[in-house]
């Protein structure tokens, strides 16, 4: 049984960074992905946080990532809602530059 060490979880909190960064600037008609890519930069963050928290014995890493992680629900609850809004104005959730 391998041990997960720290830089397996720094590794995988930068994957998910930047796989939330690609998904932002490959996708430029959907928002529900871009929202989606979003969040998943902000989770990447919060495993770095909290690896780094775990790894200096200190909360102030962990009690930013529950901020982060709050700030994360109340901006997908707001772009749902335009979501929404847009949807019943033009019927579609595909934006057209």
């Amino acid at each position: 049984m391998k041990i997960l060490d720290l830089t397996t979880f720094i590794d995988i909190g930068l994957i998910l960074c930047f796989l939330g960064i690609c998904g932002i600037l490959l996708n430029t008609r959907n928002i529900l992905i871009s929202i989606i890519s979003i969040e998943i930069m902000f989770y990447g963050i919060n495993l770095y946080l909290i690896t780094i928290s775990l790894y200096h014995d200190d909360i102030a890493g962990q009690i930013l990532a529950l901020f982060i992680l709050t700030i994360a629900a109340a901006e997908s609850a707001i772009a749902l809602a335009l979501i929404m809004a847009y949807f019943k104005i033009y019927k579609d959730i595909l934006f057209d530059y």
